[in-house]
């Protein structure tokens, strides 16, 4: 095993999140690439907003992508495992406490007692004279006297860390060299509020440096944030990690991803069906190249071929029809039985809308499955595809079943001639190579063109003018319901041409 040590560090503040899952994917391959450790830990300072259910769907749902962590909290009741726990930010705040201390004792952080008041006038001053939001170092220089005073009124202080001159400069694995200079963040920023509990910034640095993180692979929205981090790394004595700030994924329209615009949960897209291997290799090809024309992967193939330094700079456009087209691919790879393992619950979830009257077994479901397996964008279209085998009858518009050259005359003598040719053959010589046969050549005996004639069948028997394939449709929806299809479809067509 390597010394690389990398984290996924979501906050349950929220279901798991596309960009959250491409960030913890990325981490993954990084870490199985190199034999290094990957770590699970939860940002739940956020009491107000953290629940277990979110922390819940984060686990599960990272599980379900297939993403293991070496260390960190197990999905379940199962406690957590690892060296450096415990690994849920609440049950570490003694961790934080000790090292707020130290930067206190080292008078490399202040106490500050401005009030919100306070913070707030100065900012409409600072925006009145077109001067950037600042802190201006009210409290920076206050003598002991003076804090004790301010104590005395009553006045809660926060802890803020002091910000050094300077430019701070590091070497990002995907951006390349970065300088900010430190009079850019704002002056001197708080660590820890007045009631006592310890910031973000403050927080991920204390736990990275505390588990021994050697790389700090996020998403570019945290570049900015990076050199406060750097500083606090310095400041209490760590070895700053290397950083990869990976794209953003943005839009259609290349604005950033958000909930208002698209789909931004992960369970949202497992619900439709999309699969966790095309999940995956999507994910993964979102900022991130092989350098051939190769697209569809396992999660096997990409960790032996994934390269930090391939990454993109450009933000990742999200685009859902490559999704689906992906999807498709690696449906029509999955064996037909784990295929039809995985259509059961989509199906049972229709019966329970009212889209099918009955769940299908097992067998009934894998007999289907050469039927559907190449027409299938997602798992959640089996009813679009095949739903109408598990009615008792389609819904039927008997206009859809006159083709554009037929009238309705024809097609009622068409349906009936098809079904005494297909009554005539017998149950016994029921497939779809015998189907074909009879129904061909009653075509060309009738004069008809096949085509009108397999469409007229096909609206008839399913309901659709688009099924798989007409014959093997038939074969799987039986000899008996055929016929009963054939013939109600008749008479709802022959009752097109009754007066009104």
């Amino acid at each position: 095993m390597s010394d690389v040590r990398v984290r996924i560090a979501p906050s349950p503040t929220g279901p798991l999140h596309i960009g959250t899952a491409r960030t913890a994917l990325f981490n993954f391959l990084y870490a199985r690439h190199t034999g290094g450790t990957f770590i699970l830990r939860l940002e739940d300072t956020d009491v107000a907003r953290s629940t277990e259910a979110f922390e819940r769907d984060i686990l599960e749902g990272l599980h379900g992508l297939g993403l293991t962590w070496d260390e960190g909290p197990a999905a379940g009741d199962l406690g957590e495992r690892g060296p450096y726990g415990p690994y849920r930010q609440m049950a570490r705040l003694p961790l934080y406490a000790a090292a707020a201390r130290r930067l206190l004792d080292a008078d490399l952080a202040y106490p500050c007692s401005c009030t919100p008041d306070e913070l707030e006038a100065e900012r409409r001053r600072q925006e009145a004279a077109g001067e950037p939001p600042r802190y201006p170092g009210t409290c920076a220089g206050l003598s002991e006297a003076e804090r004790a005073a301010r104590a005395v009124e009553g006045r809660p202080s926060a802890l803020r860390f002091r910000v050094p001159p300077g430019v701070v400069a590091f070497d990002d694995i995907v951006r390349g060299r970065v300088e900010i200079d430190a009079a850019a963040l704002g002056g001197d920023f708080v660590i820890v509020r007045a009631d006592g509990t310890p910031l973000y910034h403050f927080t991920v640095v204390v736990d990275d440096a505390e588990m021994g993180i050697t790389h700090v692979i996020r998403g570019e929205d945290h570049l900015s944030n990076t050199p406060k981090h750097i500083l606090l790394f310095r400041a209490l004595g760590h070895d700053v990690p290397a950083f990869a700030h990976l794209p953003l994924i943005l839009n259609p329209d290349r604005t950033k991803m958000s909930k208002r615009k698209s789909q931004t949960a992960v369970d949202d897209y497992v619900a439709q069906g999309f699969i966790r291997e095309a999940l995956v290799n999507y994910l993964a090809l979102l900022g991130w190249s092989t350098g051939t024309e190769e697209e569809i992967l396992s999660l096997d193939e990409i960790v032996a071929r994934f390269d930090l330094s391939a990454v993109n700079r450009a933000g990742a456009v999200f685009d859902r029809e490559r999704l689906e087209w992906m999807n498709g691919q690696w449906i029509r790879r999955l064996d037909p039985d784990d295929l039809a393992d995985r259509l059961l619950p989509f199906l049972d979830a229709d019966r329970i809308l009212g889209r099918i009257e009955r769940l299908p077994s097992f067998d009934e479901v894998r007999a289907i499955v050469p039927l559907v397996q190449e027409r299938l964008p997602v798992l959640g279209a089996i009813s679009d595809v095949a739903g109408f085998l598990f009615v008792e009858m389609p819904d039927l518009d008997p206009a859809l079943c006159v083709p554009k050259r037929w009238d309705a005359a024809t097609t009622v003598d068409g349906l009936g001639a098809a079904q005494d040719a297909v009554e005539a053959n017998g149950e016994v010589a029921f497939d779809a190579e015998g189907l074909e046969a009879t129904l061909r050549a009653l075509a060309e005996a009738r004069g008809w063109k096949a085509g009108d004639l397999f469409m007229a069948i096909r609206v008839a028997v399913t309901g659709r003018t688009a099924t798989p394939p007409l014959f093997e449709t038939l074969a799987a929806l039986g000899f008996a319901r055929t016929l009963a299809r054939l013939a109600r479809a008749r008479d709802l067509v022959r009752g097109l041409d009754a007066p009104v």
